[in-house]
């Protein structure tokens, strides 16, 4: 166990329509052949974690110009993200420099989740990343394959990547980097054994909501690069919290944000 805390860090809300997080939520039929389109809207937030081997940022949030040319206008459209600033000014917000950022987990390389690694630009900040997730954002970015939601703007930086290669690896003492390959190739979770909260496992895109999680309610097929994986990595979280008791954070559901306001 370690002496460590969480802090969130609030980024903005992202608002689409429901079946892109849940699968098939709103289907018209005979009788409805033309439902109301459900809207939801869904926090982005990025964590500090102080541990005594360096302070760490989990994730780095949307680029600040993504509502005006950043994103592509069908994206933005699809992905309406409000409540846009600068990284920085939102580490501010809760106590926290730039300069105060030892490392980066990039837990995917997604455009509403690595928009601000160009503020570590032409540093020595250490970005860790999956070996699966970088091969795949360039494989997207730079070719008319893969997936749409990488922004070669967000990532195509002079950054000191440190590779993350297996399914589990650990770099600092009781916090080990969790392999969940599903929504992207190289998604990564961290695990966390925390003296006061016990073992935490921050799942993030992992389960947009609490709903893909509990209910085992997958993200629509746009949001998925293998249900096969992620139905896999499911099972390796729900193996986490049934052995050790963990709490599972998930990437962008507002209960989990308010739990990680009241501290963990």
């Amino acid at each position: 166990m370690v002496d460590a805390t969480v802090t969130p860090i609030e980024r903005g809300t992202i608002t689409t329509d429901i079946n892109h997080v849940l699968e098939a939520h709103t289907m018209g039929s005979a009788v409805d052949p033309d439902p109301e389109t459900a809207m939801i809207d869904g926090p982005v937030y990025n964590l500090v974690i102080d541990h005594p081997e360096g302070t760490i940022l989990w994730d780095t949030g949307s680029h600040p110009e993504a509502d005006s040319g950043h994103w592509p206008a069908e994206l933005y459209a699809a992905f309406e993200h409000t409540g846009l600033r600068p990284l920085e000014d939102d580490l501010g917000d809760a106590g926290y420099a730039l300069e105060d950022i030892d490392c980066v987990i990039q837990s995917h390389l997604h455009l509403d989740h690595a928009g601000g690694l160009h503020a570590f630009e032409g540093t020595d900040v250490p970005i860790f990343v999956h070996e699966e997730e970088l091969k795949y954002a360039y494989y997207s970015a730079k070719t008319d394959a893969g997936s749409d939601a990488y922004v070669p703007g967000d990532f195509d930086h002079d950054l000191n990547w440190e590779i993350v290669h297996g399914e589990r690896e650990r770099r600092f003492r009781d916090l080990e980097f969790v392999h969940l390959p599903g929504h992207t190739p190289g998604l990564l979770g961290v695990r966390l054994e925390l003296d006061d909260a016990g073992t935490v496992l921050v799942a993030g895109d992992q389960a947009y909501l609490r709903a893909n999680y509990e209910d085992e309610h997958p993200m629509g097929g746009g949001l998925l690069w293998s249900k096969r994986a992620w139905l896999e990595s499911l099972r390796l979280c729900k193996e986490a919290e049934r052995r050790h008791d963990a709490r599972i954070v998930c990437g962008h559901d507002a209960e989990d944000l308010e739990r990680l306001r009241q501290g963990l």
